[in-house]
């Protein structure tokens, strides 16, 4: 099975940045795509960004467009978000997830494979 390892989160000032980064360990197969997700004190978990593994394709939720960024190391089997323009609204605690496909997107969290144990972002005004 798959290990995937948050590291990366902190507290930062509203406006900051942080960059996540999430290691995969132990793959039996290839996955389709990796993403972020988050969940914050009393709400339900949301994606934040997909990266379609072969392709490069990205998809991000509206709230981070253009503020987030997820891009992918595929030697190192690590994909990365850079968060920019940090706002108290981004606290929450990320996670990684995979798949090996269909991709279910940032719609779904049910159906991924494989989950981290996420880090804590903490932005404070």
């Amino acid at each position: 099975s798959v290990q995937l390892e948050e590291s990366g989160g902190g507290s930062v000032q509203a406006g900051g940045s942080l960059r996540l980064s999430c290691a995969a360990s132990g793959y039996t197969y290839s996955s389709d795509c990796m993403g972020w997700f988050r969940q914050a004190p009393g709400k339900e978990r949301e994606g934040v960004a997909v990266i379609h593994t072969n392709s490069g394709r990205t998809f991000y939720a509206d709230s981070v467009k253009g503020r987030f960024t997820i891009s992918q190391d595929s030697a190192e089997k690590t994909i990365y978000l850079q968060m920019n323009s940090l706002n108290p609204g981004d606290t929450a605690m990320y996670y990684c997830a995979a798949d090996r496909g269909p991709c279910p997107g940032l719609a779904k969290i049910n159906p991924w494979d494989a989950w981290g144990k996420g880090t804590l972002v903490t932005i404070s005004s």
